[in-house]
């Protein structure tokens, strides 16, 4: 009765909220147990400490019961100790290399035990740090994408554009954008398929990535997405995945991030809020507030208090680098256009 939820709790606590494909194994049983590493390296940092401690407490408790079961443990006030809670904190001392010297061993068997918790101690605490430091190594992006992606007319072609935008401030070099759109599919012969198809963007690189980004991809007559509405996409389950990569320059390392989109996250005939702004002290103003903000394509454009679009020169249509404030050749401005790095 209880199985479900009982399942669904100890994803959250061993996964946190990442995302992962819920897809039910036939003929493959899987447990996430058996490969060990990845969960711990995966897993949240909480739960990572919680069962790193639980499982600390457990061996000392597990020494405890050994060295009862052969005696030996003296202390200074006493010549054998009896008490399983002193026990227990002389295995402590013993894992940890403490030696208080208020308790030690006495004969052969006691010495024996004291040898073999050493050396599981040796190995746990290598074993922690080394998984510690790989947890702590793992290079990690702060790339925020947006909620939603939009449908509407770009230079007169209409157009699918989402958002993406660096949260960390610094510079991610040679950012790269792959999209693709996943749908079901027929073949001629009738075979049903999960279909990948990829989907071109004006711009898919960018050579710094900064601030924002606006990616954006032509519809084409003929082309993906032609003829499309939002129910045919809700028919075949589509979805549209994007990766982003990049060399963090912080980092020194190569990062990556992911969305996904579903029909349902892709609304038609409307476009985004601008964000890139110009601040009443005159310097570029990035409004987070407004990221996942749409407007029908039929209302005005309305803008916070005290700030003012940004005006500058660049060519939308090549996709300049926006996202920097840099200018590229050209003469147009954004008044009628987004003001981020287009893509």
């Amino acid at each position: 009765m209880f199985r479900p939820q009982i399942r669904e709790a100890s994803k959250r606590f061993l996964f946190g909220n990442r995302s992962y494909p819920e897809i039910e194994r036939i003929g493959d049983p899987h447990s996430y147990w058996g490969d060990i590493y990845h969960l711990l390296l995966t897993m949240p940092w909480l739960t990572f400490v919680s069962l790193t401690s639980l499982l600390y407490l457990l061996i000392n408790a597990l020494f405890a019961v050994v060295y009862s079961i052969g005696g030996g443990i003296a202390t200074v006030n006493e010549y054998e100790s009896a008490y399983f809670l002193e026990l227990f904190f002389f295995s402590v001392q013993t894992m940890a290399s403490i030696g208080y010297g208020a308790m030690y061993p006495t004969n052969l068997y006691a010495h024996s035990v004291v040898v073999i918790e050493s050396i599981v101690s040796l190995f746990f605490i290598a074993t922690t740090t080394g998984l510690v430091f790989a947890r702590f190594s793992l290079p990690t992006a702060r790339i925020l994408f947006s909620d939603v992606a939009v449908i509407a007319p770009f230079n007169g072609v209409p157009t699918l554009m989402f958002r993406a935008a660096n949260k960390r401030k610094n510079y991610i070099l040679e950012a790269q954008l792959w999209v693709t759109l996943v749908r079901d599919e027929f073949s001629k012969e009738g075979e049903f398929m999960r279909r990948f198809h990829d989907v071109p963007l004006v711009r898919s690189h960018t050579p710094v990535f900064s601030l924002s980004w606006t990616a954006m991809h032509a519809i084409e007559p003929g082309g993906l997405l032609d003829g499309d509405t939002s129910e045919s996409l809700r028919r075949d389950d589509a979805q549209i995945i994007v990766t982003l990569t990049g060399f963090d320059e912080t980092l020194a390392q190569t990062i990556h991030a992911r969305h996904t989109f579903k029909a349902n996250d892709i609304y038609w005939n409307h476009r985004f809020a601008d964000i890139l702004l110009i601040g009443s002290h005159g310097k570029r103003v990035i409004n987070f507030n407004q990221f996942n903000v749409i407007q029908p394509i039929d209302d005005p454009r309305q803008f916070p208090n005290g700030l003012r679009r940004f005006r500058g020169n660049t060519t939308a249509r090549n996709g300049s680098n926006g996202s920097n404030g840099g200018n590229s050749n050209g003469n147009n401005s954004y008044e009628n256009q987004p003001d981020e790095t287009l893509s």
